[in-house]
């Protein structure tokens, strides 16, 4: 694993449509919803800190209408390889499948009706 930025939080986040991840939360890996976007990129996406999180939602996902969750991940726990790649090493990548038993939580995201990321959870 790359070594994360010395204040990094030991928790790391992945933003997914609710009908994906449910569709595989019971598996033992997750791979994000289109398996040929993982192989072009190699790698799966992950954000540090929440209010990032939400900035991603409104930059790349704004337009999609579907209900999002939020991925909490333990880094420590993630099987696959993890790096930063960024230079302000905010955006860890996994390469490979994400082991399911490294998300300790799952939690909604909070969109307002034009289909803006507002918050993390109720």
């Amino acid at each position: 694993m790359d070594e994360p930025r010395i204040d990094a939080p030991p928790v790391t986040y992945h933003l997914v449509p609710r009908e994906v991840w449910q569709a595989q939360a019971t598996a033992t890996d997750y791979l994000p919803e289109a398996y040929e976007a993982y192989e072009a990129d190699g790698f799966i996406h992950c954000t540090d800190g929440e209010a990032e999180v939400i900035a991603v939602g409104n930059r790349y996902y704004r337009g999609d209408a579907r209900d999002y969750v939020v991925l909490a991940i333990a880094r420590d726990r993630v099987t696959s390889p993890v790096k930063y790649e960024d230079a302000a090493r905010d955006y860890p990548h996994v390469y490979g499948p994400l082991n399911v038993d490294a998300v300790v939580e799952v939690r909604p995201v909070r969109r307002d009706a034009d289909g803006t990321f507002v918050a993390i959870g109720e």
